[in-house]
């Protein structure tokens, strides 16, 4: 490359040394960038730098000098904080639905967004002991894929699978393509979900799918359907009735919770929800919620410190429920 072309990287080096090797603690003096530069063959007098450093601070860069022991240029601002990087580091390791190499190549990019001091303390960070992780390598892309096909108002197209006993994944049936209506992703219980209206079952209604089970997905040119349903739905209040993304009728039902468990229940249902003393020491309320096995296994969890009162319909699944599982425990007659 000719020299005179050369002299135009000379920002470009200087902006990266300064964000890579720089922070609080460490600085770059002007005879080290001199140093740098001219390994790169580069030629850079000290009056010069100085004019980059200003023109570089003039960008917007937070560049400070100091003198004495600490004298040098660092910069001391960056988009993301540490703390705020520690934060994304401590999700990306956590994620369920994101595979090992995926949570390795992640982590990376957001130490490069911080000095090669402080990536150094990101790598401290929390380390989920026995987390297990999605072994599904193209969620990160079905993601991006569900996204554009909501944006685009279109239906997707995708297979769907379950795990077996053999640990083997099996397709429901028997591989054919589901075609769906995109309408919102979830992240509910470290798992990211889709929120999809089915037009082909009978009745059409609402179903949710595990992202990290769904393969070969791709969008569609039909316009989605369900609009009169999900368009103007409020995601984030039926997202909150309905438990562990289990699917079924949604009802206004009424429960009693001992008084200790009110923030258990204003966690659940938001603090909005209205709590009726019910005897000394305990409440009422009354909530939209999808009466499903795991809103049943949810409320059973609290024994008797918590009672599901109506309606008549949902209290005989839920005793149903209860024998069902103890019916487990008895011992058969005659021993």
């Amino acid at each position: 490359m000719p020299k005179a072309e050369r002299q135009k990287l000379k920002l470009l080096y200087l902006a990266e040394w300064l964000r890579r090797d720089t922070d609080e603690e460490h600085v770059l003096t002007a005879a080290e960038m001199i140093r740098r530069l001219e390994a790169l063959g580069i030629s850079a007098e000290r009056k010069s730098v100085y004019d980059d450093i200003r023109a570089l601070t003039e960008y917007g860069m937070d560049i400070v000098s100091g003198c004495g022991p600490k004298g040098g240029y660092r910069l001391v601002h960056r988009e993301f904080e540490l703390p705020e990087l520690k934060l994304l580091v401590d999700a990306v390791q956590s994620s369920k639905f994101l595979s090992e190499r995926k949570s390795r190549a992640l982590i990376r990019k957001l130490e490069s967004l911080t000095s090669r001091w402080e990536a150094q303390r990101l790598q401290r960070q929390v380390y989920a002991v026995g987390r297990v992780k999605s072994a599904n390598e193209s969620v990160y892309y079905s993601i991006d894929t569900i996204h554009t096909a909501i944006s685009q108002d279109r239906q997707i197209a995708f297979r769907y699978f379950e795990w077996t006993m053999d640990k083997k994944a099996r397709y429901r049936r028997g591989g054919i393509p589901y075609e769906r209506s995109p309408y919102a992703l979830v992240w509910d219980d470290e798992n990211y979900y889709l929120i999809a209206y089915d037009h082909t079952a009978s009745p059409p209604g609402i179903r949710h799918y595990r992202v990290d089970r769904m393969e070969n997905l791709r969008v569609l040119e039909a316009p989605r359907a369900g609009k009169a349903l999900l368009g103007e739905m409020d995601m984030a209040q039926y997202v909150q009735r309905t438990f562990g993304m289990f699917g079924g009728e949604q009802q206004n039902v009424e429960l009693r919770f001992a008084s200790r468990l009110a923030g258990v229940v204003l966690d659940r249902f938001g603090k909005e929800t209205i709590l009726l003393p019910h005897g000394e020491d305990s409440f009422r309320v009354h909530v939209q919620a999808v009466v499903s096995p795991q809103f049943m296994g949810w409320l059973s969890g609290f024994g008797p410190d918590a009672q599901l009162l109506g309606p008549p319909g949902a209290v005989r699944d839920y005793v149903a429920f209860c024998r069902a599982a103890l019916a487990q425990y008895e011992e058969p007659r005659g021993v």
